[in-house]
């Protein structure tokens, strides 16, 4: 996989040398509530499915994003997932993230949607993605797990749509 570059940061793809710092973001509060605590193995675990990024921020691992496709022909598309450390939250960071992979996803990769889906409470995260131009599609119920309750929690399923040419 190529580095994608954003306007303020490099998606890198995730090596073991990420693995002690994008740990220790998502064993912080701000991250763990909504991605729950991190396994020991992770983010080294095997996950076949899932392509992860470093996000680097003037050479400092800030957090982490990435995409897993559905290649079959009749419903190909991708899904992105991210997180970042507290202290870049509210600074466009996750926003440009988004957008690179995004670009990349649609342009290198050739999909034409994109989804993702967000609790109903993570406001902070639904408006990145709103800005990187996600629309609301509907609401699962009882979709994710509540890490600050126990429980379940709603989730906001949303998409990025680019018609392709054909239509």
């Amino acid at each position: 996989m190529p580095e994608i570059q954003g306007e303020r940061v490099t998606l890198v793809p995730m090596e073991v040398g990420h693995a002690e710092r994008l740990r220790a973001i998502r064993a912080t509060p701000e991250v763990a509530d909504w991605w729950g605590p991190p396994e020991d193995d992770f983010p080294l675990e095997d996950e076949p499915t899932a392509t992860r990024f470093a996000i680097l921020l003037d050479d400092e691992v800030t957090g982490l994003i990435q995409f897993s496709e559905e290649n079959e022909p009749d419903y190909r598309h991708a899904e992105v997932d991210i997180y970042l450390a507290a202290e870049h939250h509210g600074r466009g960071i996750g926003t440009d993230a988004i957008v690179a992979m995004c670009n990349h996803l649609m342009e290198a990769r050739g999909h034409h949607r994109i989804v993702l889906s967000v609790d109903t409470e993570n406001e902070r995260a639904t408006r990145s993605y709103e800005k990187s131009g996600f629309r609301r599609v509907g609401v699962t119920r009882y979709s994710g797990r509540n890490y600050r309750t126990g429980g379940w929690s709603d989730e906001y399923f949303m998409e990025l749509v680019r018609p392709p040419a054909y239509t």
